[in-house]
């Protein structure tokens, strides 16, 4: 009998694996049958406050005034308040039957961006020119949906704590090539954090810890604007916490610190050493934020920060030291002031220009001394029209390198936006970039760009 066993199980295992299914599938309808009845009582509450009102006003058209002793009723919700409530609970709940499998709240966003351009001759064959090329090109311009971006927002549950958890995961579709029919996804930046009253954890990739602010352009979305021209920009994987400290209700510290990693380039190394470069490298970045605000609408927002990592390149390890400081002043509400400034030596892997280092020999080296930073003036004219005049640049010690790379590259935009709708923008932007060459020629180059963009 014990001999037959095994083969009798065999037999039954179709019989219990398909019952296991019905029991699954069951499950899953009776969830279904019970979110549609709930639906429905949510439905017929709306439907009964709808003629609860209606027959309210048709009471107090036809009743006398109310004396001026009478008692005065108790004080309840309004009626079309009560409705307002029930709709947004159907609406909720119909909505979580097609949101994500743990059946938590998830938000589509992005924007549909158009952009119409032309550049000048030392553009490089790129749609942004970041830096003004050496060699001439003929002056191109072209359209582009490429720079338009998919994105989710992710709501979490509660955990130990009270802690909030919640989440972000943005794309676009600059990777592929210049050809509009070979744009790929890439991703921008993800995060997930947990947010208690006064700290949070954070990880994910995102911007440095240093360099959070960026100026506002819809003609480079791709790229953090003036990348290469004093924005540290690099998105990369990174572990961060915080924790906020509060100096009265119009005031605060809010202190970051965290691992980011770096991404060095391989251009600094030279062909010899390129198979020696480690290209990815941890990094100790911090970031303390004063903050003040008033009541008429001005705040001020000033935050030094550091950054400090290695660089290992074949026997040799080769710091990356920066001291930050970001800002954001307003004075009235339609006026800001916002910029970033930093000093240090390195900066390639954080997002300055691709030259951090250059190597002497196999036992010496420069890092490269670099400083730099970007400022922006923007006028909200009205709650439509907004005029932006911004620009930036990286300034490199001539004395640290090589001949040919880039001693200065400074950029400098203005922009106007306009809303022609509650979620569709159009902008015009023009551009100029402006890069010298260590022993050689000041190249520029000048971009114009007409964009439209469709927010959803």
């Amino acid at each position: 009998m014990l001999r037959r066993t095994p083969y009798l199980v065999l037999l039954l295992a179709p019989l219990i694996l398909e019952a296991q299914e019905r029991s699954d599938l069951r499950q899953i309808m009776d969830r279904l049958d019970r979110l549609e009845r709930e639906n429905q009582t949510l439905a017929d509450q709306v439907r009964a406050l709808r003629s609860e009102l209606a027959t309210s006003r048709g009471a107090q058209a036809a009743s006398p005034a109310i004396s001026a002793t009478a008692e005065p009723a108790p004080i309840t919700a309004p009626i079309e308040e009560r409705i307002a409530v029930v709709e947004q609970r159907t609406q909720d709940l119909s909505q979580s039957k097609v949101e994500a499998s743990q059946r938590l709240p998830v938000t589509l966003t992005g924007m549909v961006l158009f952009n119409a351009y032309l550049n000048g001759g030392a553009s490089g064959g790129f749609q942004a020119p970041l830096v003004a090329s050496l060699s001439d090109s003929v002056s191109r311009g072209a359209a582009s949906l490429s720079q338009s971006i998919i994105g989710l927002r992710f709501q979490g549950p509660r955990i130990l704590g009270g802690g909030q958890v919640k989440g972000t995961f943005d794309m676009d579709l600059w990777g592929g090539t210049a050809s509009s029919l070979n744009h790929l996804v890439r991703l921008r930046v993800a995060t997930v954090r947990v947010d208690w009253k006064n700290s949070s954890i954070i990880v994910g990739q995102d911007k440095p810890i240093i360099a959070p602010r960026d100026p506002d352009s819809l003609s480079q979305v791709a790229f953090s604007p003036l990348t290469s021209a004093g924005n540290l920009w690099l998105w990369q994987p990174q572990a961060r916490f915080e924790q906020r400290f509060a100096l009265g209700e119009n005031a605060g510290i809010r202190a970051q610190a965290g691992v980011y990693q770096t991404s060095e380039p391989l251009a600094s190394a030279g062909p010899e050493y390129q198979n020696t470069l480690a290209t990815s490298r941890p990094a100790l970045q911090g970031r303390f934020e004063l903050w003040r605000k008033s009541g008429s609408g001005a705040r001020i927002e000033i935050a030094p920060g550091f950054h400090a990592s290695q660089t290992h390149v074949g026997n040799l390890s080769i710091p990356s030291r920066l001291f930050t400081m970001d800002w954001l002043i307003q004075p009235v509400p339609k006026l800001q002031f916002t910029g970033t400034f930093f000093n240090g030596r390195n900066t390639a892997g954080v997002g300055g220009l691709r030259q951090g280092f250059t190597i002497i020999n196999d036992y010496r080296y420069s890092a490269i001394r670099a400083k730099g930073g970007w400022a922006q003036l923007s006028y909200l004219a009205t709650n439509r029209l907004t005029f932006n005049l911004y620009g930036g640049q990286e300034s490199n010690q001539t004395a640290d390198l090589l001949r040919g790379q880039i001693a200065r590259n400074f950029s400098y935009a203005a922009n106007v936006r306009y809303r022609i709708g509650s979620n569709v923008l159009i902008g015009a932007e023009a551009n100029q970039v402006r890069t010298n060459y260590f022993g050689g020629p000041l190249r520029l180059v000048n971009h114009y760009d007409l964009a439209l963009a469709y927010l959803f």
